[in-house]
């Protein structure tokens, strides 16, 4: 996946973002934090949050969804934790460190997977899906928000050289629709529900899979 884009430099990076990711990314990102979290309260119920980061999410949901959130960043965590402890947030189960691509949760044990602004940030975008849909019952759904990189034009030029400063931050700028759409495809047992574009000028998107109940992912296969 190119220039040092791994498990160790991620944690790297977000360990530097720690102190001050609130700050640079809070109000950026709000409009698709709630809209990702408007789309998991459809389904409800319980929830589970992948690269919950500072926590930032968390006290908007409703406290009638039960919460789990995990990260590989350890001082991310640490903050989600204290906002946690200062919030009351009975309704958050657990936080735990833990890698997105090996998901130590059982199998169908979720209603719906939030993951924002997590998925071009994994080394291996598929094996994360893969667990993503594991850990979702029949009929659960996916919901991400993330950048998307442009097909092509100029936007997508400039993804491209600023690809390597980007992995160095911790994330991947020239990902495409393709790789997710791809995924569903094979996989065999999601499908794809919705892609809408969200701010900052459409180049993010809010985008929804539904695990297919085993009948209708029988049919299918």
């Amino acid at each position: 996946m190119g220039d040092a884009f791994d498990k160790a430099s991620i944690e790297r990076a977000y360990a530097r973002w720690a102190p001050i990711y609130d700050l640079v990314f809070g109000a950026v990102f709000e409009r698709g934090r709630r809209a990702a979290i408007a789309a998991a309260e459809r389904i409800g119920g319980r929830i589970l949050e992948v690269g919950v980061g500072t926590g930032i999410s968390l006290p908007d949901y409703a406290r009638s969804n039960r919460l789990v959130g995990v990260d590989l960043s350890a001082p991310m965590l640490r903050k989600a934790q204290a906002r946690v402890a200062e919030q009351r947030l009975s309704n958050v189960e657990a936080l735990a460190v833990m890698d997105a691509e090996r998901l130590a949760l059982p199998d169908e044990s979720f209603d719906v997977v939030v993951a924002q602004y997590v998925i071009t940030a994994v080394p291996h975008p598929e094996a994360t899906l893969d667990e993503f849909a594991r850990v979702i019952r029949p009929g659960g759904e996916i919901v991400l928000v993330n950048h998307i990189g442009a097909e092509s034009g100029p936007r997508a030029i400039f993804e491209r050289c600023f690809a390597p400063l980007a992995r160095r931050l911790g994330w991947r700028p020239e990902f495409r629709f393709r790789t997710l759409s791809d995924w569903a495809e094979g996989h065999g047992g999601v499908r794809v529900i919705e892609r809408r574009p969200m701010p900052p000028l459409g180049h993010f998107s809010l985008i929804r899979f539904e695990r297919l109940p085993d009948r209708e992912r029988r049919r299918a296969a």
